[in-house]
């Protein structure tokens, strides 16, 4: 997949290619649907299909502060749109001179003049341009003018983590912030994930027989409730089972919230400094203050051994993606 960063990356020589445009953090169910009629589309066509999003989210330029907490950091969400067959990405900074782009002089600029669209897919609720004055009518409309199609995608409804609501984004933050990693990965289709790199903690895990991977992880990034979780840590292209902490460590009355990864039946594993990812796979507990470490061990073990069944279950099945 080729990667540009800006209009002016986009080839010269570029011509016709069919279009999606969005945040698409997350690449969740909903994004797979807008992103795989893309793909379909463009190879009816005989096209390539790009894939338009942003860098930093519109919502931290257009309201300071606001930026929503991120479900896929952005790599990881490019390797995601390879994966679906996606053939060229083009990030667009998102500055306050963009910003005021109106509808009209965003299709002109983006859509036509730099990917001369032939088509463009997207979700019903699309919005574009100077205060998100344009919609999926207006795009259109301007269609006519500019000899591209419009297909627009319905999107799908969560089961029952979602209480019947269309896969978003926003949904599947909401189910994060209360742990509910299971709901979370029924609209993203995969386990949901942090990543960063693993600094220095406190050693205590070390001290108490679990070494934890202590994830430092970016900036925005949408972590689950504090508790216990079952899940994996990521390596250096190895997934390995996992007991997963967030929080404070109120036993040890600390203050500083943290994402610690016990890798399960691992020992001797050297991980200071290099890049991880945590994947959430089951709530299993709230975070706790226990009265003293021989009460933390015996919960500690249990949680282990808890992951250590969940994982291999899900393992087992194969819906580990």
């Amino acid at each position: 997949m080729q990667r540009w960063r800006g209009l002016e990356d986009v080839p010269g020589d570029w011509g016709r290619s069919v279009v999606t445009i969005g945040s698409y953090d997350g690449v969740h169910r909903g994004h797979q649907l807008i992103i795989g009629r893309a793909v379909e589309r463009a190879r009816e066509l005989g096209l390539p299909s790009v894939i338009v999003t942003f860098d930093p989210h519109p919502s931290e330029v257009v309201r300071p502060g606001s930026h929503p907490p991120l479900l896929t950091a952005h790599h990881r969400r490019a390797e995601l749109m390879a994966e679906l067959g996606v053939d060229a990405l083009l990030i667009l900074p998102f500055t306050s001179e963009f910003s005021r782009l109106s509808p009209g002089d965003f299709i002109r600029t983006v859509l036509v003049d730099a990917l001369h669209a032939r088509a463009v897919v997207e979700g019903p609720n699309f919005r574009f341009g100077h205060k998100a004055a344009g919609d999926v009518e207006f795009l259109s409309a301007m269609g006519l003018k500019y000899d591209y199609d419009v297909d627009i995608v319905d999107l799908y409804v969560t089961g029952e983590a979602g209480g019947g609501q269309p896969f978003s984004s926003t949904l599947t933050r909401r189910l994060i912030a209360q742990g509910d990693v299971a709901g979370a990965m029924e609209i993203l289709g995969r386990p949901h994930r942090v990543e960063g790199v693993v600094v220095r903690g406190a050693q205590r895990g070390r001290e108490l027989g679990y070494p934890t991977a202590n994830v430092e992880t970016v900036p925005h990034t949408a972590i689950p409730a504090d508790g216990v979780y079952a899940g994996w840590l990521d390596v250096a292209g190895e997934a390995m089972p996992a007991a997963i902490s967030v929080g404070t460590n109120p036993t040890f009355d600390g203050t500083a919230r943290t994402v610690e990864a016990y890798a399960i039946d691992r020992e001797g594993l050297e991980l200071y400094g290099l890049h991880a990812g945590v994947g959430f796979l089951a709530y299993l507990r709230g975070m706790e203050k226990f009265d003293t470490i021989d009460a933390l061990l015996e919960r500690m073990a249990d949680d282990v051994k808890r992951a250590r069944e969940l994982v291999a279950a899900e393992e087992h099945e194969g819906r580990r993606s």
